[in-house]
């Protein structure tokens, strides 16, 4: 993994905006609706392409793919492996902060992931469409061919983030499930590593499903949860060098409450036994800003890298420049400026038609990040 040792670098968390005709093809092809496979492929290869010139263009450093290919950030599994074959249904669980703000609740009307129809888990999980990931990896590869970007990574689904979405219904238990889906899942990590790329596993399950999955936990028993999430993912990344992985950490890309979020200070010292060096995580929205100063307390590990969002995902202000450079000083001030990417709180296209912030206004944010990296980096070199 690139560090930032003569400027800040910068990344962000994986989706970007899709055009209105890709996601149109990725509608019909989440709604099981017949489609032209080469025509969908074009698209997705051209997407990809002008996705990766986009970010050259504004000039971010750690670039990748934008998830063009896919409807959900999580889901897109369930066309790749078996045992989810059966009725879609609109799965999304009730979360704490909806009983104390009902009516809120009830008008919340925009689309996102969970308001998009899924499956359960109710046969074996195994790879039946092995080709779409070879087909991603070969998207990437052939777009940044002649890209002068610093790194380029590539995202993948945890197993925790999938059983959230996904739940179980046929494993004897849910750690069962969640090892089965590791089993499956190591194969597309090694993948992405072994085809050159960085990989990024994503992991809002280790902060988001305490108000929503386990929401019936306390904080400490929810913390069993989250040793045992990132115990199942180290045994995924087993082997993978850490220096070759980041994983991202939210706690839901939404606008909402978010007042029964789990404080990072909590988990944190279980998340940083996770095997990959680079931490993603939300920083600049205003439930989780604040939380800079717990880096006071809390000792980087030596080789870990944070990612800090200096970017909120989930409204259409652009943030200032300098603000952003403010975010980046305050954690390079704490853990040292080689140890911090500037990064984004979570993605700009998490499902591909559910997104609240405009296409454009995404990128915009984008381009003043890298302006507040390259005034932080004034400062800091």
């Amino acid at each position: 993994m690139k560090r930032s040792t003569s400027r800040i670098l910068t990344t962000h968390t994986g989706s970007l905006p899709r055009s209105p005709g890709l996601q149109d093809l990725l509608r019909v092809r989440e709604e099981r609706r017949p489609y032209d496979l080469e025509t969908f492929d074009a698209e997705v290869h051209k997407a990809v392409a002008e996705v990766v010139q986009k970010q050259m263009d504004i000039g971010l450093d750690v670039i990748n793919d934008g998830e063009q290919s896919r409807s959900q950030y999580a889901t897109y599994v369930k066309e790749r492996l078996t045992g989810f074959e059966g009725e879609r249904l609109i799965r999304a669980r009730p979360r704490l902060e909806d009983a104390d703000f009902p009516e809120y609740a009830a008008n919340v009307t925009h689309l996102s992931s969970r308001s998009m129809p899924q499956p359960t888990c109710s046969g074996p999980v195994a790879w039946k469409d092995w080709e779409a990931t070879q087909k991603d990896i070969a998207n990437l590869k052939a777009a940044v061919e002649k890209a002068k970007a610093e790194e380029v990574f590539m995202t993948a689904a945890s197993p925790g983030v999938i059983a959230n979405f996904l739940p179980n219904e046929y494993y004897p238990s849910e750690e069962a499930y969640l090892y089965a889906l590791a089993d499956v899942m190591k194969d597309e990590y090694n993948a992405i590593v072994q085809a050159g790329l960085l990989l990024q596993v994503d992991c809002p399950d280790l902060a988001m499903t305490r108000s929503s999955q386990f929401s019936h936990l306390t904080v400490e028993e929810f913390k069993k949860v989250v040793e045992m999430h990132v115990a199942v993912l180290n045994y995924a990344l087993d082997g993978i060098p850490p220096e070759r992985t980041r994983m991202h950490l939210c706690w839901g890309n939404y606008e909402g409450p978010h007042h029964y979020d789990v404080p990072l200070k909590e988990i944190i010292n279980i998340v940083l036994k996770a095997r990959p060096a680079g931490l993603s995580f939300e920083a600049a929205n205003p439930r989780h800003a604040h939380e800079w100063k717990i880096w006071r307390e809390v000792k980087l590990p030596e080789g870990k890298v944070l990612i800090p969002g200096v970017l909120d995902t989930v409204t259409n202000f652009i943030e200032h420049p300098e603000l952003v450079a403010e975010r980046v000083l305050r954690y390079a001030g704490i853990v040292g400026r080689e140890n911090v990417i500037a990064g984004t709180d979570c993605g700009f296209g998490t499902s591909a038609w559910g997104r609240k912030v405009d296409a454009r206004i995404a990128w915009a944010k984008l381009q003043s990040m890298v302006q507040g990296a390259r005034l932080a980096s004034q400062e800091l070199w």
